[in-house]
């Protein structure tokens, strides 16, 4: 256990060896977070998965009596963070679970038990003692139950899921690990989990306006401690949940006999030439979830495949499932590809980037077997229109 400030404890759990959360890739594994407030009336802010719980309950035993928790504080019902609250309640039976009105339900659907509930809104205030603690819903920030709590008397919010990363390690703030580290994992964690949910995340930030911040302690990676770290992560959430890009491309393909990869080495080359940041991937070896974050960082999406029995191939089929899912807005987008005597499957790379919610800028470039010259020297004037595009 941490403590982070007088009477206030980190007391979650480290996962070192978790690399997949639900299809995000997470090299470097996670950490669950959960809060211990010692008070008149001890409180605990969210659980940890429930294979973690014998670390919490360990961190928690070093500090108090377990029996001495009179309230459960549940911000999201998703089991990585509720995963250990019917073990909690077997060391201290008499806590209240304190949740949104959603949380209320979302737990009773999973635990299928009828523990003491208090149901909080926005609003709404708890005190346990010298420390008030005040609660905001952020309703489809990532679910409908989704809320936070803040600590009034010492600045600390408590937001769940929000401004968190996946990435485990042995410290517990931001600043301690490397500012280039952590904000590329929120960044990650942004694209990959809270990105088809920006007006939601547009109203949270408004509301926490108001608040002074003295720490942002997120359930999952490190906690927001340095004052400009603050000022950041808030600065990019709220250039993220506005569908913000910058002035750069990226390139997702996968390819059969190397012509469709021939074609995005050459836009690669031609848009490195005009001095656009270009970043590539081939689905044979890259991870979606990173793929996404570059598309959420770049202002043109450009996507490649060749054609199998009429379709896509399955790798790009499953992308633009991801995609269509996470729906990033304000982008623009150009398919292209290879194909033998049909060029039929393209119509699903095409259509899947307009449900996915983005702009196509012109017609695909499709080129049957091997490209010749005159093909690839065609894409100049493709990489022309990405220029105006991306300077306008």
């Amino acid at each position: 256990m941490i403590e982070i400030k007088k009477d206030t404890y980190w007391v979650g759990a480290i996962d070192w060896e978790l690399r997949n959360f639900h299809g995000y890739s997470t090299p470097t594994g996670s950490t669950y977070n959960a809060y211990l407030i010692v008070d008149e009336k001890p409180t605990l802010i969210d659980t940890v998965k429930d294979y973690g719980f014998e670390e919490m309950a360990s961190r928690i035993k070093a500090i108090i009596d377990p029996l001495k928790i009179q309230y459960i504080i549940s911000n999201h019902t998703e089991m990585d963070h509720s995963g250990s609250i019917e073990k909690m309640l077997q060391l201290c039976p008499n806590a209240e679970i304190v949740c949104s009105p959603n949380g209320e339900k979302g737990l009773k659907r999973h635990f299928k038990k009828d523990w003491k509930f208090k149901v909080v809104n926005t609003g709404d205030e708890l005190k346990i003692g010298s420390r008030t603690l005040k609660f905001f819903l952020m309703p489809m920030v990532h679910w409908p139950d989704s809320m936070a709590t803040y600590s009034t008397d010492d600045e600390i919010l408590f937001p769940n899921d929000a401004f968190g990363q996946h990435h485990a390690s042995a410290e517990r703030y931001a600043a301690e690990v490397g500012e280039d580290i952590v904000f590329e994992a929120a960044a990650k964690y942004y694209a990959n989990i809270v990105m088809p949910y920006g007006a939601q995340v547009l109203k949270v930030l408004e509301a926490l306006k108001t608040l002074k911040l003295e720490m942002i302690c997120p359930s999952h990676g490190l906690i927001w401690k340095k004052e400009e770290n603050i000022k950041q992560i808030l600065t990019l959430y709220k250039k993220w949940a506005s569908y913000e890009s910058d002035k750069r491309a990226v390139i997702i393909y996968d390819t059969m006999w190397h012509s469709t990869e021939k074609i995005a080495f050459e836009l690669s080359e031609l848009l490195d030439k005009e001095n656009i940041p270009v970043v590539r991937f081939n689905l044979q070896n890259a991870d979606y979830s990173d793929a996404i974050t570059e598309v959420m960082r770049s202002k043109v999406v450009l996507l490649g495949s060749a054609i199998l029995n009429n379709r896509i191939l399955p790798s790009m089929g499953g992308f633009l499932t991801y995609l269509k899912g996470l729906k990033p807005k304000n982008r623009f987008a150009l398919s292209f590809g290879s194909y033998g005597w049909s060029k039929v499957g393209f119509k699903d790379l095409e259509e899947g980037l307009k449900e996915a919610g983005m702009q196509l800028i012109g017609d695909g470039s499709y080129m049957q077997f091997v490209p010749d010259e005159s093909e690839i020297e065609g894409l100049k004037s493709t990489v022309s229109k990405i220029k105006e595009l991306i300077s306008g």
